[in-house]
């Protein structure tokens, strides 16, 4: 699977960006698709994810009721709308996929097999 993270940017604090990931090479059918994010001298944390087909989601408590992650099945894309932008939301944010994972795994890197390149996001105050 090769993934494509897009969307990036710099936006003041409480703006809206969308990420976008395209996917390619395999069927997304079983697979769980996720995004995480580093900031500068942090580790990567998870951030949401989403089973491809069936939809269930889960997120991380920092950006619930914030983000919103959602996947178009006929684009191979998956989302990540973020609302209420706060500078703390600073990182790059990477998009992946992982084989089988189920969703209780889903926040976990080692449930992950494919990783995009990552996209930096820069929330000003």
């Amino acid at each position: 699977v090769q993934l494509q993270a897009s969307g990036g940017g710099l936006v003041q604090d409480g703006a809206s960006l969308t990420l976008s990931c395209s996917a390619s090479g395999r069927t997304l059918s079983m697979f769980g698709l996720g995004w995480f994010r580093q900031a500068p001298g942090k580790e990567r944390e998870f951030v949401a994810a989403v089973r491809w087909s069936i939809g269930s989601t889960v997120y991380a408590d920092s950006v619930k009721g914030r983000f919103t992650i959602s996947r178009d099945k006929a684009k191979n894309t998956v989302y990540l709308q973020m609302n209420s932008l706060k500078p703390e939301d600073t990182a790059v944010y990477y998009c992946a996929a992982g084989f089988g994972t189920i969703l209780s795994s889903m926040p976990l890197i080692r449930a992950y097999d494919y990783w995009g390149q990552g996209t930096l996001v820069t929330v000003s105050s």
